[in-house]
């Protein structure tokens, strides 16, 4: 007979973190959200200096627009893969080979030479957009259920301030350096600071507190399902990670830029389909044990609540990346502004992240997952819509006001997913954590995509509607998380986790 033991968490009091204190879990949340502010720093770094890179290469504009597609296109299967490892190897690992790695491949786009060269190097920086999935395990195995939500929104808005930080600081930098090739060293310098954080953060932090214990998959190579209906919409879920990169092949392919020939581009159709497949035999190996009835019931999880925080996180972080991706270009066009101003204007965006994100976090630990991530679609939705409306005609300063008021209900949208996440299923955090990042990386392809076809007011108004049919997602499909979840441990002993 399995027995049970109840997991004992001590909760602070109130719903507030002593952010001031560098011990304990508190000491890691810093170490964390660092690491991932030094992987926004890197995978933006090109953002604010587009304009020279594109003069130093002589770029057209559709030669930059692949470019941005380029940046996020890796970051899609990269987020899937991490996730697994994460939850195989641990995450004080992950993340610090992660930053080893994309500091060398932040180098080498900083030292390109060709334009085919510069995309290349693009392409593979998206590696470094998995990092965040790494500290969303980590978060989870160092906070309560009930402060889970606050800590991993300040992880995930103090780290992707880093784009903030790039925007505000790497144009300076380059005039600083001087010359035609400023911009190179400012981009280096990323590179640089993030191979010395990866050898710091892999000596500071441990994977989980002293005595708890870290929950592995039980399979490796697919997420365990636990129903025959799951199973088959797992399976669907995966099918527009491949169509993202369908998507960018054909970006990438003569019928429009021309970078890659038919024979390539046909070619990876093929070996999209042939993954495809083979992963799903896979998924289907890892979890053939539904088909029998084998699972406990204290072991099930309704697969539709991960299908839905994908969905969401297509539309608030996928919004994020297009966009921070593309305001720079936007105000410099918009308004005549000169490289560093309208760098610094397109900053306020991602630096809303700081105090949005752990807001979204907050109000959802507070208030109820479900109603605070429809509300928070619902500001969405209205803010871009109105982003839509902006011409050079406006004031700078409304413009900007408009713009920070959208980007404070989709960085909150963004800190109240991940609020749920942790909260499905403890020994797939990574594995969830990773499909719903890859999510919000389909959905930044997707309106990066729409962009290349359309003005950026159009762009705007495309997002705004897609907060909508997110919104009606979260309504009818989303369950408030309660009660507890069930883990064995290696012993047979089950262990119960609060989620309320």
């Amino acid at each position: 007979m399995i027995s049970t033991r109840q997991r004992r968490t001590t909760v602070a009091p109130t719903f507030g973190l002593n952010l001031w204190s560098f011990t304990g879990n508190i000491r890691i949340l810093h170490l964390t959200w660092f690491a991932f502010f030094i992987t926004f720093l890197v995978w933006f770094s090109h953002a604010p200096l587009m304009a020279s890179i594109q003069e130093t290469f002589q770029l057209t504009a559709q030669e930059v627009k692949t470019l941005l597609i380029l940046n996020v296109a890796l970051t899609i299967p990269a987020r899937i893969i991490i996730g697994m490892l994460v939850d195989s190897v641990g995450p004080r690992r992950m993340y610090s080979f992660l930053l080893f790695v994309s500091g060398f491949l932040c180098l080498g786009f900083a030292f390109a030479t060709t334009y085919e060269q510069l995309a290349f190097m693009r392409f593979l920086m998206g590696f470094v957009g998995a990092g965040f999935v790494v500290g969303i395990r980590m978060v989870s195995e160092w906070f309560p259920a009930k402060q889970v939500g606050l800590a991993g929104g300040i992880y995930g808005g103090w780290g992707n301030f880093g784009s903030a930080a790039a925007a505000m600081s790497l144009p300076i930098l380059a005039l600083m350096f001087g010359g035609d090739d400023g911009w190179r060293y400012a981009i280096a310098s990323t590179g640089i600071l993030a191979l010395i954080y990866s050898g710091i953060y892999f000596f500071s932090v441990t994977d989980t507190p002293q005595g708890s214990t870290y929950f592995k998959p039980k399979r490796a190579g697919g997420m365990e399902v636990t129903t025959v209906g799951d199973f088959v919409l797992y399976l669907l879920m995966n099918i527009p990670i491949y169509a993202a990169t369908a998507v960018l092949a054909w970006k990438l392919g003569p019928s429009n830029v021309n970078l890659i020939s038919a024979e390539v581009t046909n070619t990876i159709y093929l070996a999209l389909v042939t993954i495809y497949a083979v992963q799903s035999i896979r998924i289907y190996q890892v979890n053939k044990q539904v088909f029998k009835g084998d699972v406990p019931e204290f072991q099930r999880y309704k697969f539709k609540q991960v299908a839905v925080l994908d969905l969401a996180y297509m539309v608030t972080f996928g919004t994020e990346v297009a966009v921070v991706s593309m305001l720079p270009l936007f105000f410099l066009a918009t308004f005549d502004l000169s490289m560093v101003a309208a760098g610094l204007l397109a900053a306020g965006f991602a630096f809303m992240n700081v105090i949005a994100r752990p807001a979204g976090g907050l109000i959802s630990d507070r208030f109820g997952r479900k109603r605070s991530l429809s509300w928070l679609l619902v500001g969405m939705a209205g803010g871009f819509f109105l982003m839509s409306q902006i011409t050079g005609s406006w004031p700078v300063l409304l413009a900007l006001i408009v713009m920070m008021t959208a980007g404070v209900f989709e960085q909150a949208g963004n800190g109240a997913v991940f609020a749920i996440v942790p909260l499905v299923k403890r020994r797939m955090t990574g594995q969830i954590a990773g499909m719903a990042g890859a999510y919000g990386n389909v959905g930044a392809v997707c309106l990066l995509t729409v962009l290349s076809f359309v003005s950026p007011q159009s762009f705007f108004l495309v997002i705004a509607a897609s907060a909508v049919v997110a919104l009606a997602v979260v309504l009818l499909f989303l369950e408030e998380p309660h009660g507890q979840m069930a883990e064995v441990l290696p012993d047979g002993t089950v262990q119960m986790i609060e989620v309320t």
